[in-house]
């Protein structure tokens, strides 16, 4: 029998709300990294996991990105996924 589709909604800090599906994957975190480049500009990273560690792992990631690609700075959230 499939899964049933669900919506998910992850709600960040600053306020921005993203809402994912209909999925019947396991989802249970969404993490967003904003980067800002040298000359001002910023970009937005997004994506889900299926855990809390699978989406802090990305951290990792981030720091590697931030070397390769000579960004300035970079934010790095995750929360939780609420059902709807």
């Amino acid at each position: 029998m499939a899964r049933k589709k669900r919506y998910l909604t992850a709600t960040m800090a600053d306020g921005y709300c993203k809402t994912i599906g209909p999925t019947a994957a396991p989802f249970s975190h969404f993490w967003r990294i904003v980067a800002r480049l040298e000359n001002g500009k910023t970009e937005v990273f997004w994506g889900h996991a299926n855990s809390l560690k699978e989406a802090t792992g990305k951290k990792v990631a981030a720091g590697e990105a931030a070397r390769q690609r000579g960004w300035e700075s970079f934010d790095f959230e995750v929360v939780e996924l609420s059902d709807h």
